[in-house]
């Protein structure tokens, strides 16, 4: 790509749509990643990957990670990580009359209703073989005329005990025609609705945009490394990761035994602005389309940030500012729960109604996270020493330079104590 094409400002060609589409639809709730890692990821990374890079695999868990420099532990490690696993819903009792009732999980119990669903069934006389059984739907209540006045109003709504899936059973013995399925508790059920285009240009909808988007960006950002002819001072860890719905339990394993130096995390992000009702939240104006987001809080490097910011402004990439608080609610945080010292942060793209069947994002947002996210890996590449980089430019508060009401530095007070000599990446982007 030339420093004068601006992917990100054009519409995302259907290849690569298609590519993403594939990704996100995926059978992978939690704890059963491999169809997307193995299934679809892996035969994507072999059709662009140099030989010389190593797959990681793990016992646990269907995680994957690509390493662009095995062995090299002296260089400079980077991981950027997202995660194939999807909530779900779960199996958890089978009725009389043959409603199979199931746990929802992250879902809230009013956004299932009515829609159709893939329940996945492990074979009970050949263990490790599934089945798929699909034409069930999501229910709660029947008919409205079964609902009391309160649900029909509005004002009473609906309990996640009441969520069943109905596979129309009918006839006798309705319960063991289920079990004569194989269907147990614990089976996983999943949202049967791949992506497609918006109505409104470069929008798309479906289910599951979190988090195969940060598993797409980070399959993209390999791909346009491995052409552009990899890196040299940079080790990069490309990582799929598994278990961050249930608790970001699955990524920490990846840095505890990879132990890189900087992590960022690829997740989706909130559209703040087209959330209803939080108005009076004051939240940041997070908002589809306007570019990738970069985090600020928890524990989110202001080193890494700056080179990302810098970055993003040098080569045009629009970008927001998300406050994070105290936890980034990503894979972001895999090097401290991992009791790993790195520099992290989390790049994301706002979308609307996470966590339902018709999550919406913008590919110029996404496309926007693809080329930051290589530019800065190109970045730190280019440093002297990335080690030194971080170990010696902390942002000193102290030596932060008084401004007046007009905004500008009171010249007197310039003349701050020496400070030692800068890298070069300090000169060129001074903080």
């Amino acid at each position: 790509m030339s420093d004068t094409e601006k992917p990100w400002a054009e519409p995302m060609p259907e290849t690569q749509f298609d590519l993403m589409r594939r990704i996100l639809d995926a059978p992978s709730p939690v704890g059963l990643e491999a169809a997307m890692t193995y299934g679809v990821l892996e035969p994507y990374f072999e059709s662009f990957a140099p030989k010389s890079w190593h797959l990681h695999q793990f016992k646990g868990h269907a995680a994957v990670v690509w390493d662009t420099h095995p062995g090299r532990d002296e260089l400079f490690k980077v991981m950027i990580v997202g995660h194939a696993d999807k909530i779900r819903m779960q199996v958890r009792s089978i009725g009389d009359d043959g409603k199979v009732w199931i746990n929802t999980d992250s879902f809230l119990p009013n956004v299932l209703i009515g829609h159709e669903v893939k329940l996945f069934s492990e074979d009970p006389e050949a263990p490790g073989r599934y089945r798929i059984i699909q034409g069930g739907t999501i229910e709660a209540l029947g008919a409205i005329h079964f609902s009391d006045p309160a649900q029909r109003e509005g004002r009473k709504g609906i309990k996640k005990e009441q969520i069943y899936l109905d596979l129309q059973i009918h006839g006798e013995n309705k319960k063991q025609q289920v079990l004569n399925l194989g269907v147990r508790p614990g089976d996983s059920i999943i949202f049967d609705r791949p992506i497609r285009h918006g109505f409104s240009p470069d929008t798309f909808y479906g289910a599951y945009l979190d988090n195969g988007l940060g598993c797409f960006v980070t399959a993209e950002v390999a791909r346009l490394i491995a052409e552009a002819g990899g890196t040299e001072k940079v080790r990069v860890l490309f990582a799929i990761a598994s278990y961050e719905e249930i608790g970001r339990f699955g990524s920490r394993v990846l840095a505890g035994q990879l132990e890189p130096d900087v992590i960022i995390g690829v997740d989706v992000n909130h559209d703040y602005v087209a959330a209803p009702g939080i108005g009076d939240r004051r939240m940041q104006p997070l908002e589809m389309g306007k570019g990738f987001t970069m985090s600020v809080g928890a524990i989110a490097s202001e080193q890494l940030n700056r080179i990302i910011e810098t970055t993003a402004r040098e080569h045009g990439i629009p970008m927001q500012r998300d406050i994070v608080g105290a936890d980034t609610g990503t894979d972001g945080m895999a090097g401290v729960l991992a009791a790993i010292d790195c520099a992290a942060t989390s790049i994301g793209f706002p979308i609307r109604n996470m966590h339902t069947i018709s999550e919406t994002g913008n590919t110029h947002d996404v496309l926007a996270a693809i080329h930051v996210l290589t530019r800065t890996l190109q970045a730190l590449d280019a440093l002297p020493d990335p080690h030194r980089e971080f170990l010696d430019n902390h942002p000193r508060l102290d030596q932060a330079q008084p401004l007046t009401h007009q905004g500008s530095a009171k010249p007197e007070e310039h003349q701050a104590a020496p400070a030692r000599k800068a890298t070069s990446h300090q000169q060129k982007h001074p903080s």
